[in-house]
């Protein structure tokens, strides 16, 4: 196993280049610097990454310009040409896996451990998209007596993607790969806290053949590129991840010009465990969902629904494992909890533990900060919450989970639907008919029984509520990034109606 002064010696390589550069946009295959800088600094230790080149309106305007520039020719494109230029991409993610995991570590304070592994799914993402361009435009025959329709699909045009800064390099590939497989050209605007990552993408799709223009690269602000990105009139469609409040901006920014979105949004999702569920597997499940990629996941089971007859007992287990997490620098591969993004994170997250037990929850694990330098919180654990708390209603977006005791399956329903989220659901029980019956009734676009979050990706992904708009996921991707046309053709001569003859 690499060790932690391994893992630094590496990144201080892979980081070097940018100490002089800094990190640039990058438009129409070209490098191009912005109206100032910004600082992008690592949460292990407040030290500086790079320097970003700011984007504004300015900036987004070149880059809408350059997709719109490259469109059609990307789009005409033969789908199996598309194909070869995706799967080089994903060759070339792979090969370059160690030093966008070592980056995004810093950039994010993720741990190594997950970290490791999410560029290769970002490769996993552009070769499943890849193998559907070939046939991303195919449609259906609809024949009636009198007419054959014939639907076909096309893209909808340039598009930009806005992507967090939690796990950006694995969250960008969701997006972009389907983008490209289906014909649109894109402008991608990174989060402002972790920008690293999407460099290295934008790279590698341009040395890996994609055309210039085709995907195209603007750091920034939400107020300054963000705003100029969905009021732009040639982006046609926004595909957003992030807060719910940003996505409700986002529909407002984008209604002049009747932008079609796509947005994945926050969850506050509950993890149901019923007296009759395998309680070690439940058990794992739980912790793992919640206190990986250090609670900054939209898809974590941030509230705990217990049944009363086993609450005591699996709160006991649980107690004992929270307080074994592991926290510490997320390049060393024994890490299980990194830094959180940020001091105004930190700030917000550590909040939510004053709340909690000034509105009476208690505070069984954890809450405190971890060393001095950096921004580390010690797993956290409330049990004894009343569903009405706002640390049971509020997306924390950290390693803090809430544990709720719940009567029966009817108060269990009522506790997990009753927040203004519904992204996803885990529900665990050995009873199948109570399965069935209870996700049926569960308000999320995804449930998970008996298991954790496992991303099959032909899948529809994606949440209801204050949690999204949209799928990701198989031929789900393409109904966004596509529009259906429908051409019907006479069959004969059928009679017409004549006016006025």
């Amino acid at each position: 196993m690499t060790d932690l002064a391994t893992h630094l010696a590496k990144l201080d390589r892979h980081l070097a280049r940018f100490r002089d550069t800094g990190i640039l946009n990058l438009i129409a295959g070209r490098d191009v610097a912005g109206e100032g800088w910004f600082e992008t600094r690592s949460p292990v230790d407040e030290s500086l990454i790079a320097r970003v080149a700011l984007g504004d309106a300015r900036t987004v305007d070149a880059a809408a310009g350059a997709a719109r520039a490259a469109f059609p020719d990307w789009a005409a494109m033969p789908g199996d040409r598309r194909r070869a230029i995706l799967h080089r991409i994903a060759d070339l993610i792979e090969a370059r896996a160690e030093e966008i995991a070592l980056c995004e570590c810093w950039d994010t304070g993720q741990a190594w451990r997950f970290m490791s592994k999410a560029a290769l799914r970002g490769a996993e993402n552009f070769r499943f998209f890849a193998d559907l361009a070939p046939g991303a435009r195919d449609g259906k025959a609809l024949p009636t007596p009198d007419h054959l329709n014939v639907t076909s699909r096309h893209p909808i045009g340039p598009v930009g993607v806005i992507t967090p800064w939690n796990t950006p390099f694995m969250l960008s590939t969701w997006k972009i790969a389907p983008a490209l497989a289906a014909g649109c050209t894109v402008v991608h605007k990174p989060a402002e806290l972790s920008p690293l990552s999407a460099r290295i993408l934008a790279e590698i799709c341009h040395e890996a053949g994609l055309p210039a223009g085709v995907l195209n690269l603007v750091n920034g602000f939400g107020e300054g590129a963000g705003k100029a990105l969905t009021e732009h009139p040639d982006i046609k469609a926004i595909a957003f991840v992030g807060e719910s409040r940003t996505g409700s901006m986002i529909m407002r920014q984008g209604a002049d010009t009747l932008k079609r979105v796509h947005f994945e949004l926050g969850g506050k999702n509950p993890v149901v465990v019923f007296d009759d569920a395998d309680l070690d597997r439940a058990l794992d499940a739980a912790i793992f969902m919640i206190y990986s990629l250090n609670g900054e996941r939209c898809t974590s089971s941030s509230r705990l629904l217990v049944q009363d007859a086993i609450a005591d007992r699996f709160h006991e287990m649980l107690v004992e494992r929270v307080g074994n997490i592991r926290v510490g620098h997320p390049l060393d591969p024994e890490t299980e909890v990194g830094p959180l993004i940020d001091r105004t994170h930190f700030g917000k997250v550590t909040g939510y533990v004053g709340i909690g037990q000034d509105e009476g929850a208690t505070l069984a694990v954890g809450g405190t900060r971890v060393g001095e330098a950096g921004w580390f919180l010690r797993p956290t654990l409330f049990t004894d919450a009343r569903p009405g708390m706002r640390i049971a209603q509020e997306e924390i977006f950290g390693p803090v989970l809430t544990s709720i005791r719940f009567r029966d399956e009817d108060e269990a329903l009522r506790i997990a639907n009753g927040v203004a989220y519904g992204l996803t659901g885990y529900v665990w029980t050995n009873d199948l008919t109570r399965a069935l019956r209870f996700s049926d009734r569960l308000e999320a676009g995804m449930i998970w029984v008996n298991s954790e979050n496992v991303r099959h990706l032909p899948t529809p992904f994606g949440g209801v509520k204050a949690s999204g708009i949209g799928r990701d996921g198989g031929d789900w991707s393409f109904e966004f990034y596509m529009e259906t046309k429908n051409v019907a053709f006479a069959l004969g001569r059928h009679r017409i109606q004549r006016l006025g003859a």
